[in-house]
């Protein structure tokens, strides 16, 4: 059976206008997610992680080339609710419950099972029980989870991840690299995932793709080929590491480690 290509750009580029001149962010991206994949986006600060997933989400559009979700323009997709989008912050409203802030997009689409909705989008990212906490009662790494069940709460097919977990130690951060992909499991959704980290592409991705900067490219694409049923021992095995060190000879084959 065919893989459903859930995005695919093509020859896709954006150019930035500045006052000091042109910024290539992006340049000839060729790329296709297919339906139930966990692909990383990994490559230094100024590469166009952040940028391609923008450009996906409608939030920047491209110079050229074309990009399509679910068949999609990005346009049509975003005004579909067709994915939902986790920042780098949680991006709460601190004035908001939890549970008011997981409901808040369904508020705006007058969504008549919203309660049920955020109930059980709470219950994913196991937060069952703080349904009337405040984000300041919260840790960093709770008020994450709440940020992910609010993007959930639209029951889109497509989750597009910013860095999400950047700024969390790393315990923490292990923890929900876990529960993400627990949850990844549990919803079989597609996932696109911004991060600085090659344990953290390597453990949750089945791909992990490889950019390099000035302008923003792909350099590698690596299939993982790890059991999809993974806990955090696997980042001692053989497998893991060969996968981790090519990604390190890719990223620095684009001359990250010179910036």
């Amino acid at each position: 059976m065919t893989a459903q290509a859930v995005i695919c750009a093509s020859d896709l580029s954006l150019t930035f206008t500045t006052a000091d001149g042109p910024v290539f962010a992006l340049q000839g991206i060729n790329l296709t997610v297919n339906d139930g994949d966990f692909v990383s986006l990994i490559g230094p600060s100024g590469c166009g992680k952040t940028t391609l997933l923008r450009v996906i989400a409608d939030l920047e559009r491209a110079s050229a080339g074309t990009v399509s979700v679910n068949g999609m323009a990005p346009e049509q997709a975003r005004k579909a609710r067709a994915y939902g989008y986790v920042f780098q912050a949680p991006a709460l409203y601190p004035w908001r419950t939890v549970e008011q802030n997981v409901g808040l997009p369904l508020e705006i689409m007058g969504t008549a099972d919203a309660a049920a909705r955020v109930r059980r989008n709470l219950e994913l990212v196991n937060l069952a029980g703080f349904e009337k906490k405040f984000p300041w009662q919260l840790s960093g790494g709770m008020q994450q989870r709440v940020s992910i069940a609010r993007a959930l709460a639209v029951e889109p097919k497509l989750l597009l991840m910013d860095e999400p977990f950047g700024a969390l130690d790393e315990i923490v951060r292990d923890k929900l690299n876990q529960q993400l992909l627990e949850l990844w499991a549990a919803t079989k959704k597609t996932v696109v995932f911004v991060t600085h980290s090659i344990p953290e592409a390597v453990f949750l991705s089945t791909r992990i793709v490889v950019m390099s900067p000035r302008p923003g490219r792909i350099i590698d694409v690596i299939e993982t080929n790890l059991p999809r049923d993974r806990t955090l021992d696997i980042r001692e095995t053989g497998a893991f590491l060969k996968i981790a060190q090519r990604v390190r000879e890719g990223l620095k084959a684009g001359h990250s480690y010179e910036d």
